[in-house]
């Protein structure tokens, strides 16, 4: 696989930056013995300006872009279906590495667009208005999957940077497939992963199938620090009772 390439399906050997924070970044970097400002580098061309490959990253030296593609490996999910509504809905079905699928999808509205995503193969959950609790869990989504979803939209929507005439992806909803705050470990970095300066989203959503209080206050905004807007929310209808039992998933990442 060239420098130029984009790989989609796993088998690369290469590592994935996609789904690092910038501290684990800026560490994996340097102990690939580059200096720290290429890890602010990295992270501008992967998520700011929505690099998915190395060659493009102009403000690197040749032979470092080189280096790191040999190296690294900058990841998307495969899309195994891209489907568009009469109304401008686009639900995209996509492939994860192992070969499970998930759904992801993007709801336009007149003055803001909203995109909801997975965090989970399955549910543990079994929520009556939800389909996805009459399936088993799977496993839960790294950090990686759940970025993934987010960065194929705007590769989707054309929001590489951000257009000037205002996002068609404004909001970002964790109410896709599976409980969010079943796999808060992972989702944690996709919320506050792109927020800074060089923010990927300035306003993230959950919906918790009832989770306990404590997992609320968990993914409340750190204060002092300029991070997305969280809103968090108990769905309304039938829950299972989980005030008297807090399950694990299995296979937790």
């Amino acid at each position: 696989m060239t420098m130029g390439e984009l790989d989609t399906t796993g088998t690369d050997p290469r590592k994935a930056l996609v789904g690092l924070g910038r501290e684990a970044l800026a560490a994996e970097l340097a102990a690939f013995g580059l200096e720290p400002f290429r890890a602010r580098q990295l992270w501008h061309w992967i998520y700011h300006r929505g690099a998915t490959s190395f060659a493009v990253m102009t403000t690197l030296a040749k032979p470092v872009r080189e280096r790191l593609a040999e190296a690294y490996v900058i990841r998307r999910p495969d899309i195994a279906r891209d489907l568009l509504s009469e109304d401008g809905t686009r639900k995209w079905l996509l492939r994860m590495v192992d070969g499970h699928e998930i759904e992801t999808v993007h709801i336009p509205e007149e003055d803001r667009g909203t995109l909801c995503v997975s965090s989970q193969i399955g549910c543990t959950l079994t929520c009556s208005f939800c389909h996805t609790g009459t399936q088993r869990l799977v496993r839960n989504l790294d950090a990686a999957e759940i970025l993934g979803q987010v960065m194929l939209a705007r590769d989707a929507l054309a929001e590489w940077p951000a257009p000037p005439d205002g996002r068609l992806l404004s909001n970002i909803v964790m109410m896709g497939m599976g409980e969010p705050l079943l796999n808060y470990d992972q989702v944690a970095v996709h919320l506050w992963g792109g927020s800074d300066d060089e923010t990927l989203w300035r306003r993230v959503g959950r919906q918790s199938g009832g989770q306990p209080a404590r997992r609320y206050r968990r993914c409340s905004r750190p204060a002092g620090t300029d991070q997305p807007e969280i809103s968090t929310g108990r769905t309304a209808g039938r829950l299972p009772d989980l005030s008297r039992r807090h399950q694990r998933p299995p296979h937790h990442l």
